[in-house]
């Protein structure tokens, strides 16, 4: 049979580039579909203007900080439009250079929305094709809950959008986005409440790392509401909104952002007309090579559910395009991925947490270091970095490694690659330290 395209992928984020410039570059005819804007929740509204937004926020302490370095600064001030529009600006540019990679692999931009149709068919912008090999890579969008007002609340997709920043801002979450956009509003002069379902933030992190960052984001002066459930939202007639939560508590605020988890983008794609179980968040079953049961059909990235990162969805799409159109065979490892929360201060981690490591491999011995950097002692800022080590104590390997504090993200990606590679904490210890530094501490913990 023949095809109109040898392979047809559905969303333009940072997976679906890839896979499609990976395709193109082995030979096959290949399109793009987007609904949206070409490169995705990463580089439209996600990881890249959130770290803008980081870097930004940012200068409100190292400003502060500057006078004990010699630097007066007069008459600072913040103007909200104009980071916004500089970071919106920057996005357009980036999706521009995303636009340029598939039209210079001579890739098919296709607008609109595609659904499947039938084996090896799809429908986009009025039209029905078929191809070889079809790939779904929609990605994922914040959950937002079924209760009552629940509309009044906004998501991280518009709050890069904000047109004028509130005096009060209540978020709602636990996890990476809810104490991202928490230091960012914070230190951008915001009173900053931290609504958390259980009693605990950033499951799945280390303990300590944590306890860390919720003992810093306290004195900072951010407030949270630990084991509180929101019950429904209602407009005042003073514009602010009233958060009534499952104890009877009302909160009131100026802006409220659901970060409570990202939904698979599964629905409408015409999955279960063809058969296809999906798992009960929606996520896409797929193999070790990004199958799914129906051999024309692959899916990467965040609507699979496996890991929810940038650098995994690109990987994950590189591989199925060399193996479907290359010579190479290779599977993504998603074991040991390095993640960072890019936090005030950031925390960054990668392998296993001293508690999975207990869990798994009982015999385990645990290295910290618990200092001020030379940057917070001289700026009379009492923020203390703590870093982790986790050691398997019968082969000395390193099998973990947590940090929080500045820079952390930078200092752990060089890390990784010593976990990744089973190098032991002996060879760390003979490693010599790199002074004066923070990343120093971790070759010296004894």
């Amino acid at each position: 049979m023949d095809f109109d395209y040898d392979y047809f992928v559905i969303g333009a984020g940072s997976g679906g580039v890839r896979s499609s410039r990976i395709a193109a570059g082995h030979g096959a005819k290949v399109a793009v579909a987007e609904e949206f804007r070409v490169g995705g929740t990463c580089v439209i509204r996600g990881c890249v203007p959130k770290k803008l937004l980081v870097i930004g926020a940012h200068f409100a302490e190292d400003l502060e900080d500057a006078r004990r370095y010699g630097w007066e600064i007069e008459g600072k001030r913040f103007d909200w439009p104009t980071l916004r529009d500089n970071v919106l600006a920057d996005v357009d540019r980036l999706e521009r250079a995303y636009q340029s990679t598939l039209d210079s692999h001579k890739v098919e931009t296709i607008r609109g929305r595609a659904t499947l149709t039938g084996p090896n068919r799809v429908a986009v912008d009025g039209r029905e094709v078929t191809a070889r090999h079809v790939l779904v890579a929609t990605g994922a969008r914040p959950m937002v809950p079924a209760i009552p007002g629940a509309d009044l609340g906004i998501t991280s997709n518009e709050v890069f959008h904000l047109p004028a920043l509130p005096r009060r801002a209540i978020i709602v979450g636990a996890g990476y986005i809810a104490n991202e956009f928490a230091g960012i509003l914070h230190e951008l002069g915001v009173d900053v409440t931290l609504v958390v379902r259980s009693d605990t933030l950033l499951r799945g992190w280390d303990r300590s790392l944590a306890d860390r960052l919720l003992a810093i984001s306290t004195e900072k002066g951010i407030q949270f509401r630990f084991n509180t459930v929101p019950a429904k939202l209602e407009r005042r007639d003073d514009g602010s909104i009233a958060m009534t939560c499952e104890n009877g508590r009302v909160l009131e605020t100026d802006l409220l952002i659901w970060a409570i988890g990202r939904v698979p983008n599964s629905e409408g794609l015409g999955l279960e007309a063809l058969g296809l179980s999906l798992k009960p968040n929606g996520a896409i079953p797929v193999d070790a090579d990004s199958r799914s049961a129906l051999p024309w059909l692959h899916a990467v990235g965040d609507v699979t559910d496996r890991l929810q990162l940038t650098p995994i969805a690109i990987r994950e799409g590189h591989a199925l395009a060399d193996r479907l159109f290359g010579s190479r065979r290779w599977r993504v490892d998603h074991d040991c991925v390095p993640s960072a929360v890019f936090s005030h201060p950031p925390l960054a981690s990668v392998g296993l947490t001293e508690a999975d490591a207990r869990n798994r491999l009982g015999d385990v011995r645990i290295y910290t270091s618990d200092f001020r950097s030379m940057k917070n002692v001289l700026a009379g800022r009492n923020e203390r970095c703590l870093y982790k080590l986790v050691v398997d104590g019968t082969t000395d390997r390193l099998v973990g490694a947590h940090m929080i504090g500045p820079d952390s993200p930078e200092i752990l990606q060089a890390l990784a690659i010593a976990v990744k590679a089973g190098l032991t904490k002996t060879q760390l210890d003979e490693t010599v330290a790199l002074h004066p530094s923070m990343a120093e501490e971790l070759v010296l913990m004894r």
